[in-house]
């Protein structure tokens, strides 16, 4: 494939049963973990997307030894604590993965110094930096917080933080430096968010507590690590990632004669928002082989071409999907009348402006968007959008899927133009595209 550029073409129906690639958020935590832990921790379903194996890199650097055994297949031998790194750590575009590892390097008494492609020296890592340093942790940076940015760990105080945004990866950050604060730490959500990290730190040994509180008509959810916890290596089974099964399936609710069906997704309750939504919406869309992996429920979802209705989505619902919108856009496009997406100004911080983003490669391919500060406005006509444009992505990998996806059924082709970095979190899903039956090729 060339990294110039790609395009996706209207065709024929798409048909086949295929996996999602492992879950991002468990491939990052896995590696984490396992190199926090004592012993040995094996990993089957890792993905093998560029964010995650920089991450595994910063791991060796941490003083972990780590061997791929096989497709998804990794060992991690942990040495119960980190090592100061030699060497400047690059993680590459990997936002989730910069800032647990700043939590969990935080711990110890080191310096380490973070860097990151260009899309990740531009994301201001204050959010994380301010209750690490409320623990003791300092720092030296660019403006906001940004990377390169070098920490200093050790002697943590413990902390009863209340988070000011919903941000698993900020709770994450807290609980990971929590491992060794004097006093353990707790972390206040005025909105739940993925718990993963929850889990993983209870499947790795740790003692995690969980209770919601209601203070008048809201509920704060209080997530607590003690003092004194250590992790042993233990086994993870990664389940498919369900913001990557989001594309083919909607792929199959847009293009019609389809049926399309992803095994093995994640149904984790805080992970799920899109799916929700998408029934909501009018897609057929059934879930079956409900299971338990690791901790996490998983099951299969086959979706078939369904004519969409435009909703108004709770805002509310938008941390268990925030990751989602740029697909969930796509899909609204071909819907008949509004759907209304608001309550996810995080999107302005992600890899990219995906507000912006998402409305103007819209915009471009004939659909009525309105921007707004915290959100949009999608309106479809229940027929194929007019397509024919190139868009631009800067880089994000969900802007460019999600805009390939849409070349699927529009009316005429669609382009992207920096597909390369699809690679930082689906690795082969053009390959995994064209077995469904997409017309996909250089543009």
């Amino acid at each position: 494939m060339s990294l110039a550029g790609l395009k996706s073409a209207p065709g024929g129906a798409l048909r086949g049963i295929v996996r999602a690639p492992g879950d991002k958020s468990i491939s990052h935590r896995s590696m984490i973990l396992g190199a926090l832990a004592t012993g040995t921790t094996t990993v089957e379903g890792l993905l093998e997307g560029d964010d995650v194996l920089a991450t595994a890199r910063a791991m060796q650097a941490f003083g972990a030894r780590i061997e791929r055994e096989g497709v998804g297949r990794w060992r991690i031998e942990g040495k119960g604590g980190f090592e100061e790194p030699t060497d400047i750590i690059d993680c590459g575009n990997a936002g989730t993965g910069v800032r647990l590892i700043m939590g969990a390097a935080a711990g110890f008494p080191m310096c380490a110094t973070f860097t990151g492609d260009q899309s990740l020296r531009g994301r201001p890592m204050g959010r994380v930096l301010d209750p690490l340093a409320r623990m003791g942790v300092t720092w030296l940076g660019r403006d906001k917080g940004r990377l390169p940015l070098t920490l200093k760990g050790g002697n943590l105080r413990g902390l009863n933080y209340t988070l000011p945004m919903a941000s698993a990866q900020v709770k994450s950050a807290v609980l990971l430096a929590g491992l060794h604060a004097e006093g353990g730490v707790e972390v206040v959500e005025p909105e739940a968010t993925r718990d993963h990290t929850e889990r993983m730190l209870r499947a790795f040994g740790a003692e995690v507590t969980v209770e919601d509180r209601k203070v008048g008509d809201k509920t704060f959810r209080h997530v607590r690590l003690p003092a004194g916890q250590k992790l042993t290596g233990t086994h993870v089974a990664v389940p498919g990632d369900p913001s990557s099964a989001a594309f083919p399936l909607v792929a199959a609710l847009i293009v019609p004669g389809s049926e399309v069906t992803v095994e093995g997704v994640m149904l984790n309750d805080l992970r799920t928002g899109l799916f929700t939504t998408l029934q909501e919406m009018g897609a057929d869309l059934v879930i079956s082989n409900v299971r338990v992996a690791s901790g996490e429920d998983v099951g299969d979802i086959t979706a078939r071409y369904s004519p969409l209705k435009g909703v108004v989505v709770p805002p509310e619902r938008a941390p268990s999907m925030i990751d989602e919108y740029p697909i969930l856009a796509i899909a609204a496009a071909f819907a008949e009348g509004e759907t209304v997406m608001r309550g996810v100004g995080e999107m302005r911080v992600k890899e990219s402006d995906r507000i912006s983003l998402t409305a103007n490669g819209l915009k471009a391919c004939g659909v009525t968007v309105v921007e707004e500060p915290e959100g949009f406005i999608v309106t479809g006509t229940g027929q194929p959008p007019k397509g024919g444009a190139t868009v631009v992505t800067h880089g994000d990998h969900r802007i460019a899927m999600s805009h390939l996806i849409l070349g699927m059924a529009a009316q005429n082709e669609v382009a992207v133009d920096e597909p390369g970095m699809i690679a930082t979190s689906f690795p082969g899903f053009a390959d995994l595209m064209r077995g469904l039956g997409a017309t996909l090729g250089e543009a």
